[in-house]
C-alpha cells in the first residue's frame, strides 16, 4: 500500500513538472500596436445620421412658390410680304398671321412681367395666360434688345402671384436651380439642374449681352422668358438660350442673371430705356492667346482686363486709370474674362461708384471710379456716338453719327472714324434716330470714311 502511494505521488509531480516545462519553453506570439495606428473597429452598415454631406434637395417648396408666377406668352405677328395675285385667286388671306409662344415671369402683384425680347419681337398682339388658365391681353412697356429683356403689363382685378428677385451675384457653381416655363406649349413645366458656370460668353463678337448663368436644367423652345429659381424660390435668372446641334436641349442652357434683368426692368419702368453705367476703358481680356500675340506688352498677369485706352471725359480717366493698367477686380468681382467685367457693369447705372483693383507695373492700386452715362450705342455690331464739336469741325458738317468702333460686321468696309450720314436715304442726326431702324430693314448706308470719301454701301 505504501509503495502504491509513493508511485501516485511521483506521477503527479512528474505531470506537474512536464506541464510547466512545456508552458515556459513554448514561444509567445506578440501583436504590436503602433502609437499612431488606429484601433480596428468592426464594420457597420448603419447610416451615419451625423454626416455633414448635403442631403438630396427637395424641390417641392421652391416649385410651389414659383410655378404660379410663370405665365405662357403668345405673340401674334402679321406678315406683310406674303401676298400675291394667286393668294387672291385661291381665296387666301393677304396678311396671314404667325403665332409664336414663350414664357414670362410676373415680378409684381400689379401685373408687371419680364420676358425675352425675342419672344415678343415684332408682335402686333401679345396674350398672357396664367397658370390658372386666365387669359389677358398684355401691353408692351419696353424692350432692351442688348440684354434680350422685355417688360409687359397686364391688368388684373386682384393681386397676382409673383416672384421675388434673388441676388444672382451670390449664386455658386454647383448650386441647385429650377427652370420653369412652357416648352413645346407644355404649360407649367419644372426641370432641375445645377449652375454649371457664371458670366458665360457664347460669342464675344456679338453685339448683345453675353454674361449668362449656365445651367444643365433642361430648357427647350418655349422656355424662353421663363424663370430660373433657386431652392428658396427666388428669381435668379430669365431663361434665354440653349446651345444645340439638333435644335433641342443637349445639356446646357443659359439665363440672363437676375441682377441684370432687374436693373433693365427698373430702367424701362422709370425711364423708358436702359441707363448704362460705363467705366470708360477700351482693351481686351488677358488670355494665353492675347499674351502670345502681344509679347511687346510684357504682361505678367494671366488674367484681368488690359487697358489699351481710356475714353476722354469718362470715369476711368477722371479716376486716374492709365493705358497699360491691368484691371484685376471691380468691387468683389474678379475679372477672369471680359464677360465678368461687362456682366457686372450691366447691373450698374450712371452715377454709381465702383472700386477697381488694378496692377500698374507690378504695383497693385485701388481706385474709386464713378460710372458715366453711355455716350455710344451698339448698332449693327458697331459702336456709334453723337458728334462732338471737334468732330463737326473736322468733317465740316453738323449731321451724322461717328463710328467709334467699326467691329467685324462690314469686313472693314466701314472703318472706325467714319461718319454715317443716312440710312435708306433718311438723315441721321443723332444716335436716337437709330432706334427707328430694324437691322433686317436696312438696304443701304451712306457714310464718309476717314479719308473724306462719301460712300454708299448697299447691304
Amino acid at each position: 500500500m505504501k509503495t502504491t502511494l509513493q508511485l501516485i505521488c511521483v506521477a503527479l509531480v512528474s505531470s506537474f513538472l512536464t506541464i510547466q516545462l512545456v508552458f515556459f519553453s513554448t514561444p509567445k506570439k506578440t501583436v504590436a500596436i503602433e502609437e499612431n495606428q488606429p484601433m480596428v473597429q468592426p464594420t457597420s452598415y448603419a447610416y451615419n445620421l451625423n454626416s455633414n454631406s448635403a442631403a438630396p434637395s427637395d424641390f417641392v417648396e421652391a416649385a410651389g412658390k414659383s410655378i404660379d408666377a410663370v405665365v405662357h406668352v403668345k405673340n401674334t405677328t402679321r406678315q406683310e410680304n406674303d401676298y400675291s395675285p394667286l393668294s387672291y385667286f385661291y381665296g387666301l388671306r393677304s396678311n396671314p398671321e404667325r403665332i409664336g409662344t414663350g414664357s414670362g415671369v410676373i415680378v409684381s402683384p400689379d401685373g408687371y412681367i419680364i420676358t425675352n425680347n425675342h419672344v415678343i419681337d415684332g408682335a402686333t398682339k401679345i396674350e398672357v395666360t396664367t397658370n390658372d388658365n386666365v387669359r389677358y391681353t398684355a401691353q408692351l412697356v419696353g424692350t432692351d434688345p442688348y440684354t434680350d429683356i422685355a417688360v409687359l403689363k397686364i391688368k388684373a382685378e386682384e393681386n397676382l402671384p409673383y416672384l421675388y428677385f434673388g441676388n444672382s451675384a451670390t449664386t455658386q457653381i454647383g448650386e441647385w436651380v429650377l427652370a420653369i416655363g412652357n416648352p413645346f406649349n407644355l404649360n407649367s413645366t419644372v426641370t432641375a439642374g445645377i449652375i454649371s458656370a457664371k458670366a458665360r460668353d457664347l460669342n464675344a463678337r456679338d453685339d448683345k449681352n453675353q454674361s449668362f448663368l449656365q445651367t444643365d436644367a433642361a430648357v427647350n423652345p418655349g422656355n424662353s422668358g421663363g424663370a430660373l429659381v433657386n431652392t428658396s424660390g427666388e428669381l435668379i435668372g430669365i431663361n434665354t438660350a440653349i446651345t444645340s446641334m439638333s435644335g433641342g436641349f443637349e445639356g446646357y442652357s443659359f439665363a440672363v442673371p437676375s441682377n441684370i434683368a432687374r436693373k433693365v426692368f427698373e430702367d424701362l419702368i422709370e425711364y423708358g430705356s436702359t441707363q448704362k453705367g460705363m467705366l470708360g476703358v477700351r482693351g481686351a481680356a488677358i488670355s494665353p492667346e492675347y499674351k502670345e500675340q502681344n509679347q511687346q506688352l510684357n504682361l505678367t498677369e494671366n488674367e484681368g482686363f488690359y487697358v489699351a485706352q481710356t475714353v476722354e471725359g469718362m470715369g476711368a480717366e477722371k479716376a486716374g486709370i492709365l493705358e497699360g493698367d491691368v484691371l484685376l477686380q471691380v468691387d468683389a468681382v474678379r475679372i477672369k474674362k471680359f464677360s465678368d467685367l461687362t456682366g457686372y457693369l450691366e447691373s450698374k447705372r450712371p452715377g454709381d461708384v465702383v472700386e477697381v483693383l488694378l496692377n500698374r507695373n507690378g504695383t497693385k492700386k485701388r481706385l474709386s471710379v464713378t460710372l458715366e452715362k453711355n455716350q455710344s450705342v451698339p448698332f449693327l455690331r458697331m459702336s456709334l456716338k453723337n458728334l462732338a464739336k471737334e468732330d463737326k469741325k473736322a468733317f465740316g458738317i453738323d449731321k451724322g453719327v461717328l463710328v467709334e468702333d467699326a467691329g467685324p460686321y462690314f469686313n472693314g468696309q466701314i472703318e472706325t472714324g467714319s461718319l454715317i450720314l443716312d440710312i435708306n436715304g433718311e438723315r441721321i442726326y443723332s444716335v436716337e434716330d437709330l432706334a427707328g431702324f430694324s437691322p433686317n430693314e436696312i438696304e443701304w448706308i451712306t457714310y464718309i470714311n476717314p479719308s473724306g470719301e462719301k460712300i454708299r454701301l448697299r447691304l
